[in-house]
């Protein structure tokens, strides 16, 4: 929950910047909000699934970066897709998509290092032998 509520952030600036409505921003941000947190959610059981990218039990800087481009690909159509929806101006809806792409791929993978330091929810393969 803490990502979707530094990228709403993210959203609702940029909405506001390139709508210069108030109304639209919001609106724009409950869509991305919940639309986006339900998605995530099961993207990130999904990814926990896999070693791909881990080692000792940690996600290394591969891992992240594929899971920050991953995510931001589906993200951008999302956006554009409900800014488009919402403002009904394809030009305002590709500067809002556009921008948060910039900000937020960064953003994701700075979020997933610092992840990738905590312990909470990890699921670990033990091997060893006698």
């Amino acid at each position: 929950m803490m990502w979707r509520v530094i990228a709403g952030s993210v959203t609702f600036f940029t909405s506001l910047r390139f709508s210069g409505n108030i109304s639209t921003a919001l609106s724009i941000v409950g869509s991305d909000f919940f639309s986006k947190a339900a998605t995530m959610f099961i993207g990130e059981r999904l990814m926990n699934k896999s070693q791909a990218g881990r080692k000792g039990g940690a996600d290394d800087v591969g891992r992240s970066l594929a899971k920050a481009l991953l995510w931001r690909l589906f993200a951008i159509a999302n956006t554009l897709t409900m800014s488009w929806l919402i403002a009904k101006d394809l030009s305002i809806a590709s500067k809002i998509a556009g921008s948060d792409a910039v900000f937020k791929t960064g953003l994701m993978f700075v979020y997933e290092r610092v992840w990738a330091k905590i312990e909470w929810g990890k699921e670990y393969i033990i091997e060893f032998s006698i």
